[in-house]
């Protein structure tokens, strides 16, 4: 998925059969604790699974149509995607403040989401208690209305049996000349002991290493965020509001992994996180 950095509603706008041997080791080999993955909204295809696995533990995958999509094209390739060795982060792409309307709205909206988000991992096959992130596109303080539909939301998914993450940011929005307001804090601060998975994107640099795939990635905490799950730390396209200063991209702003053809055009953004399956959404 792709932030942008418009301002809007008072917000800043910030804009995831085998193919390999089943002797394939569980994850690519680092020399630290921490797993690189990837994300992007639209499925890289099978011929790229393999190549990708050589690289990353895990891949983005959307339950629902992701950001500026008509179609979800990781439909129906949860099973692929599993047998050819990775891990998941499990994606429901949520509602933007201006579909929010009212706080009773908001907490329904954020209820009958969820009631969604579980229909489509059952249907992909994603076992109880997987972690399912929501997407929120939004980030700065929330408001009342976002606030509702971001708790209602995730009630209803653990109601379901599955488990509540959220994708927001963890950049720094300022709200006045005298504070800032980091979105995941915001959240976290006012979740009111509710059980929630962070998965925070920052691609600024530092912290960022930018668009990189170190043998030592670094700890999610490293983002900024201590207590995140997950840390997003390259976008494509790079971002020029925080990441110009970011290198490794390639000349037309995108991220692409390791030993790609570029004119295959798989570009993508570029995660870590603190296991090798983040949303633990492989069946064992």
């Amino acid at each position: 998925m792709e932030l942008d950095s418009a301002v809007a509603a008072g917000l800043v706008l910030f804009v995831g059969c085998f193919l390999v041997s089943v002797a394939a080791p569980p994850h690519p080999p680092t020399d630290s604790s921490f797993y690189l993955g990837f994300d992007r909204n639209d499925y890289p295809g099978d011929a790229s699974l393999k190549a990708l696995r050589q690289t990353f533990s895990y891949g983005g995958f959307w339950l629902n149509n992701p950001p500026g999509t008509k179609t979800n094209t990781w439909a129906g390739k949860r099973a692929v995607v599993e047998s050819a060795g990775f891990g998941f982060l499990v994606l429901f792409n949520g509602r933007l403040y201006a579909e929010l309307k009212t706080v009773a709205t908001a907490s329904k909206l954020g209820q009958s989401d969820a009631q969604a988000a579980a229909t489509s991992a059952k249907r992909e096959g994603f076992p109880a208690a997987t972690v399912i992130f929501l997407d929120q596109e939004q980030g700065g303080r929330m408001l009342p209305e976002q606030k509702a539909y971001i708790y209602g939301w995730v009630d209803g998914v653990i109601a379901t049996g599955f488990r509540a993450g959220i994708y927001c940011s963890g950049i720094a929005a300022q709200e006045s000349p005298a504070v800032s307001i980091v979105t995941a804090d915001d959240i976290h601060q006012n979740a009111g002991g509710r059980k929630i998975a962070y998965w925070v994107t920052n691609d600024a640099c530092p912290p960022s290493p930018g668009c990189a795939f170190p043998k030592r990635p670094p700890a999610p905490a490293e983002s900024g965020v201590l207590f995140a799950d997950v840390w997003q730390f390259a976008q494509s396209p790079k971002r020029q509001d925080v990441a110009a200063r970011c290198g490794g991209y390639n000349s037309d702003g995108s991220c692409y992994p390791p030993g790609f053809d570029l004119r295959r055009r798989v570009y993508l953004d570029v995660d870590v996180a603190t296991s090798a399956d983040p949303s633990q959404g492989r069946n064992r």
